[in-house]
């Protein structure tokens, strides 16, 4: 064994000064294993972070549509105060039902009294015994009936009172949107929603003060108002 290291230490007496400081630099230098070398790994780019969408704002019964001058917010007898979201849905409900019945009752008093083509034109008598003087007079229960046919569409719009509060709306139904917009008067905006909703609850309110007024007439004179 002293013959090839006697031949190794010739050949490397033999190479120029700078090769062998290489040679012996290299000898003195502790290579880490092959399994402790680490290759680069690449950079992990991070996941985009998604935000939640923002909460809804809190319900305020001062928000909703109907509240306008010279009166405002006008609760006299606080039916607002201790309600729940639910149960103010609810009384805004009823509110926008009469609101329109009403207005529908104004209309006809004022059409019905001049202008009365059905069942011969003979039925010219006040407007609030028209119904009695029709032969729908005798059928009444099945008049009855239609009207409470469309009125089962509105129970989908209550919470369920197993378990829940009765007479209360669900949170996400829109007062009065029956689905029924054939001329497409809806507005997208928000703010002019809001406008627009404002504008038939002060007229509703107002018919149904007029309904009753004309109602009242006709019964305290006994004749037509128009």
């Amino acid at each position: 064994h002293t013959l090839p290291l006697l031949g190794g230490l010739l050949s490397v007496a033999c190479l120029p000064s700078s090769l062998q400081m290489v040679l012996a630099r290299l000898s003195t230098t502790t290579l880490a294993p092959r399994a402790l070398v680490r290759m680069q790994e690449p950079p992990v780019t991070p996941a985009p972070v998604t935000e939640a969408p923002p909460a809804p704002p809190a319900f305020n019964v001062k928000d909703l549509p109907g509240i306008s001058g010279p009166l405002g917010f006008f609760d006299p007898l606080g039916f607002s105060t201790d309600a729940s979201e639910g149960k103010i849905k609810f009384y805004r409900e009823v509110e926008l039902k009469h609101a329109r019945v009403a207005m529908l009752a104004s209309l006809g008093f004022l059409v019905g009294e001049n202008f009365h083509p059905l069942f011969g034109g003979n039925i010219d008598v006040p407007s609030y015994i028209a119904f009695q003087e029709t032969p729908l007079q005798t059928f009444w229960p099945a008049v009855m009936l239609a009207i409470s046919i469309l009125e089962v569409f509105s129970v989908f719009s209550f919470n369920s009172p197993f378990g829940g509060e009765p007479w209360s709306i669900r949170s996400d139904y829109e007062s009065g949107d029956l689905g029924f917009d054939p001329l497409g008067l809806k507005p997208t905006s928000a703010a002019e929603y809001k406008e627009m909703a404002t504008k038939e609850l002060n007229n509703g309110r107002l018919a149904m003060f007029a309904i009753a007024g004309m109602v009242g007439q006709e019964l305290a004179t006994g004749s037509k108002l128009f």
